[in-house]
């Protein structure tokens, strides 16, 4: 990481000097894998290929700043853009800072942040669900959880004591006509439409070293073009979240739930999504393993993953690291075992992937 001291002039003129200091740091994560899938088609074939999406962390680089406005007050940026090492593409619907880009106040009284932002569904399960945004993951079934980001967004987080409680409201959850789960063209703010992709998320925990616990709520409404079948304001998409971690030793189990109610053009669909992991390390290894069950209402579509990591540090920024994984898919279910990738409908999936990551 690296820290760039820019000189404020605009403030050397206004404020004591103690204060006329912008202090920037640089920060990514360059990661990548391959991996090896079975049944990525119809026809039962197997395919190996390098990952774009994530390895064990989605690759980026990042620009934070602060200044200090006196009295226990900060003022801060960030400015966080997502890349395919793969191709080296922008991510996150061709966005250049799509995975934050956002400025702020912090204050004893917590932190205020306006723009593109992480919501209360992406920092609600991070402490309990060990696996993260990784390639064989959560985010293989239920994409939009490592992509829970919101645009022109407000957003609150305050932490007193044990007690964690945040919130976002976003006139336009996503300006981005790319596609994916990362756009999904609901940019919002229509005049005469207040509900047109509107969203608000709510977060309240209690966390400390030993246990904690996290609640969360995440509403947002289509418009016209979006996709999902949220072609209207009146069409939502539902999750509520319960996740849960604690310390054995140095073992860590996760647990949650994650209840979907989505009412689209298309009709309605219901799904509940539960997880239970571990986490263990041993000198410079961490060896995590996870379960995951999402049951469809009303439909022939469950899938069960069961997925295992293995990392190795060579140093305090490089790692290397392994893992293999299952996807079942019942009846219609098509869930890939890797992030982004592919499946024949109803065939359980094998996959075994392998890769580097570094910090800087």
């Amino acid at each position: 990481m690296k820290y760039l001291p820019i000189a404020a002039v605009a403030c050397a003129f206004a404020a004591p000097a103690a204060f006329c200091q912008t202090t920037v740091q640089i920060y990514g994560v360059v990661d990548t894998s391959l991996s090896y899938l079975t049944n990525v088609d119809a026809a039962g074939h197997s395919a190996t290929k390098m990952n774009s999406l994530t390895g064990e962390l989605p690759s980026r680089i990042g620009f934070r700043g602060t200044e200090d406005l006196g009295n226990g007050l900060q003022a801060f940026f960030v400015l966080e853009n997502g890349l395919s090492l793969d191709t080296g593409m922008t991510g996150q619907g061709n966005r250049l800072f799509g995975r934050q880009a956002q400025v702020g106040l912090k204050g004893a009284w917590g932190t205020l942040t306006l723009g593109r932002q992480l919501n209360m569904t992406y920092i609600a399960p991070q402490k309990a669900d060990v696996l993260g945004p990784s390639l064989f993951a959560l985010g293989s079934i239920d994409p939009y959880l490592p992509n829970a980001r919101s645009d022109n967004a407000i957003g609150y987080m305050g932490q007193f004591g044990p007690v964690v409680v945040g919130a976002t409201y976003s006139l336009g959850r996503d300006a981005s006509s790319a596609g994916g789960p990362a756009a999904t063209n609901c940019a919002g703010e229509v005049a005469g439409n207040a509900q047109a992709c509107r969203q608000y998320t709510g977060l309240i925990g209690y966390e400390t070293k030993a246990w904690g616990v996290t609640t969360s709520y995440d509403r947002m409404h289509g418009n016209t073009g979006a996709a999902g079948g949220l072609t209207s304001s009146a069409n939502t998409d539902t999750r509520t979240t319960l996740n849960g971690y604690a310390m054995l030793g140095a073992v860590k189990v996760g647990a949650g739930v994650i209840d979907r109610d989505t009412k689209a053009a298309t009709g309605r669909t219901e799904s509940d999504l539960y997880y239970l992991g571990a986490s263990y390390p041993f000198g410079a290894f961490t060896v995590d393993g996870q379960w995951a069950k999402r049951v469809t209402k009303h439909a022939d579509a469950d899938v069960t993953m069961l997925a295992a990591r293995l990392t190795y540090a060579l140093s305090k920024r490089t790692y290397v690291y392994t893992g293999v994984g299952r996807m079942a898919n019942d009846g219609t279910a098509a869930v890939p075992l890797d992030a982004g990738g592919s499946v024949g409908a109803g065939k359980t999936q094998n996959g075994f992937m392998a890769g580097l990551r570094h910090h800087f």
